[in-house]
Parts: structure tokens; sequence; C-alpha cells
């Protein structure tokens, strides 16, 4: 049961990322990426904070270092995608981003020699063609921003990764709380550091950054965090990979994108990644031994 809701956590986690491409579009607007990823690494640490308060008394030393950890590949991830964006296409900076999906698997493997379940790869492989038809515009050239959105995928492969293996021994709460202050302590340093301080009070720009900040930061990787608990780091990852399918979905909704067959053979491609790492082909091989007997 727990696994299932754990899943379910994961993909309301990757509708609320795929929602935010809207409000990140409008919030760039007015503010610069740097500022952005302060903004709402901060207010999410606040937030949590305050609604979480009587835990920060039960804070232990394991738990600190795990979520300044988590809170570095969170940021670094973050902000080599933002600048990767500035010298590359957001077709293939998307693409490039959900590369981690194929990564995850690997790192059990080389770093803790875990036997990689190869149900898992091949649907993180199919996973990665999905998005790659939902979002990207086949070109051969490839430029400095495509390698730094590479790397950028490889922080998220290691933060999806060290997610699941802390979780484990840890409060999901308290972890997410330490990963956004980390976060927003380097955010900050940057900005300062970039003499980036006048913030704009524009409503029409401190709403959509408001959005990431409450859903698209603090409650999504809270329920990131806690599903990672119950279920494997390669499964979380071909789950949130749907992102760019509810990506896809939002923008046909509200910026009245067209959708085309290439798209939907995309959506094809998720849903079917999903079901063999979910199922492993299980109902087939029901189906041969039934037959059998």
């Amino acid at each position: 049961m727990r696994k299932y809701v754990g899943e379910m956590a994961l993909l309301i986690t990757a509708v609320i990322w795929g929602s935010g491409f809207v409000a990140s579009a409008v919030a760039l607007e007015h503010y610069t990426p740097y500022q952005i990823l302060a903004g709402r690494f901060l207010l999410g640490a606040l937030l949590l904070s305050v609604v979480f308060v009587k835990k920060l008394k039960s804070i232990r030393k394991s738990t600190l270092w795990k979520g300044v950890i988590l809170g570095f590949f969170l940021y670094i991830a973050f902000a080599l995608q933002t600048v990767g964006l500035q010298f590359t296409t957001p077709s293939k900076n998307a693409f490039l981003t959900a590369v981690n999906v194929v990564i995850v698997p690997f790192l059990g493997f080389l770093i803790y020699k875990r036997k990689i379940d190869w149900y898992e790869l091949f649907g993180a492989v199919l996973a990665l063609i999905g998005v790659a038809l939902l979002s990207l515009k086949f070109s051969a050239e490839v430029n400095v921003g495509d390698l730094l959105t590479l790397c950028c995928a490889v922080g998220f492969a290691f933060h999806i990764f060290y997610t699941s293996r802390f979780v484990k021994d840890e409060d999901p709460i308290l972890l997410t709380l330490l990963q956004m202050a980390t976060a927003a302590v380097i955010g900050i340093g940057v900005v300062l550091f970039r003499g980036e301080t006048a913030f704009s009070m524009d409503p029409n720009g401190a709403m959509p950054l408001l959005y990431l900040a409450v859903f698209s930061t603090t409650l999504a990787f809270l329920l990131q965090t806690i599903a990672q608990k119950f279920i494997s780091e390669t499964k979380a990852a071909i789950i949130l990979a749907t992102e760019s399918f509810w990506g896809m979905v939002f923008s046909i909704i509200i910026l009245s994108e067209v959708l085309t067959v290439k798209m939907l053979f995309g959506a094809f491609f998720i849903l079917c990644a999903i079901l063999l790492s979910e199922t492993k082909l299980g109902f087939l091989k029901k189906k041969q031994i039934k037959e059998i007997t």
C-alpha cells in the first residue's frame, strides 16, 4: 500500500513540475534566473520552518549533513540547467535534463555495486525516448549549453539517488527543509556575488514566483522526499520523467500549444515505461503459466 502512495505522490510532483514551466516562463520576465532560484528556495525553507517548527528541535547531526548534500546537488543541478538554457534551446534543455532517468540505475551499480534491474533500465530508456518525442526538435548541433545541461542531468540523478538512500533512515520533512535551506544559502550567495540585489515587487512577477516557491518547490520536493522512502530510485526517476508529459498538457491547455502526432507517440512511450517498471511484465508471465496449466 505504501508503494502505491509513494507512486501517487511522485505523480503529483511531476504534475506540479509540469505546471511550473508556465510559471517559470512568466517569472523570467521579471527576475533573473538566479533571483528565481534564491527566491523559491528561501521561501520554501521559511514555509517549511513555520509549518514544522516543532520538528526543528529533533534535527540530528546525520540529518544535517545529509540535507546539506542534497541541497548542494539540488542547487547545482538547477543552476547548470538555468545557465545551459542560455546557450541551447528549451527543447534540448528539457530532453538533456531528462537523461537523469537513465543515469540513476547506473549510480547504484557503480557506487554500491547494486544489481541493475533490467526491466527498470529498459523502462528508463523508453521514458527518455518519450521525452525526446515530446520536447526535442532534432538537431545534430552540440554546444556548451548542451554540455552544461547534461551535467545538470548528472546533478539531478545524484539528487534522486541520494534522496532514496538518505530518506530510509531520516525524517523526510527535516531532510526536505534542510536541503531547501542549503540551496537558499547558496542561492543568496550567488545573487549577492553577481550583484543582482534589485528585486521587483511587481505582482505579475511575484505571483508566479510564489507559485514556484509554494508548489513547485516546497510541496513538490516534500512529496518527492516522502515518496522515495517507499520505492526505488530508478522507478522514482521514471515517474518524475512524466514532468515533460504534464508540461505538454499544461502548454496545450494554458498556452494553446498544438498537439502533434509526435507528442502522442512521446506520451505513449512514457506510459509504456511506467507500466514496464511497475509490472515487470508480470501479467504476461501469469498468462503463460495459465496456458501451460
